[in-house]
């Protein structure tokens, strides 16, 4: 054996010492003492910053349920405002309802046919004023053009006079609107 080979042999058996380039290579691996002055990094800033993502988090369930009760309570709000939307106009309809029952017992008893005309003339008109105060008006129809968009047309017949064509003569069915949106069509007959 040569004399480098065995100076090679011996070099492989001992254990490298750490140099320059091996430092900065290892840094990653251990630990190294922090030189005096130099600041370890400080735990409580993620802390803080888990601290303030609870809280953050806490905030979006009480919002996210608040958000839900609200939804919830709308949704019941409606669903009663539609099952209770009639109760002030049938309401308001209750003294209609108490005159037309006190006029059946009248008829019963009653030996004066004027006095009855008289009080069912008083509650068709109570119920008249009733239906406009609700906003309920009658179509009016005798003497006018038939318009689509008020009237049906049932029936044509002859025009008894020429100026009549083309106009209704008679209402079947008189026809309604509610805050000026129809009800129900006025059914007529219409001069041809």
């Amino acid at each position: 054996m040569s004399k480098k080979q065995a100076e090679a042999d011996k070099l492989s058996d001992e254990p490298i010492a750490p140099t320059a380039d091996t430092d900065s290579a290892a840094e990653g691996c251990t630990p190294e003492p922090n030189p005096e002055g130099a600041e370890t990094p400080d735990p409580e800033p993620a802390d803080g910053l888990r601290t303030q993502l609870d809280e953050m988090r806490d905030k979006y369930i009480r919002l996210s349920a608040e958000f839900d009760n609200y939804r919830k309570r709308t949704i019941r709000e409606k669903a009663d405002m539609l099952k209770f939307a009639s109760e002030d106009t049938l309401r308001d309809m209750l003294p209609v309802v108490d005159d037309l029952e006190r006029a059946a017992q009248a008829v019963e008893t009653a030996s004066e046919v004027e006095a009855l005309k008289q009080g069912i003339a008083l509650i068709i008109g109570k119920f008249h004023e009733f239906m406009k105060a609700k906003g309920v008006r009658e179509i009016e129809c005798l003497g006018q053009v038939l318009d689509t968009d008020l009237h049906e047309a049932i029936s044509k017949i002859p025009a008894p006079e020429p100026e009549q064509k083309g106009k209704i003569i008679d209402v079947v069915q008189k026809g309604y609107t509610i805050n000026d949106k129809v009800m129900r069509f006025a059914k007529v007959v219409v001069a041809d």
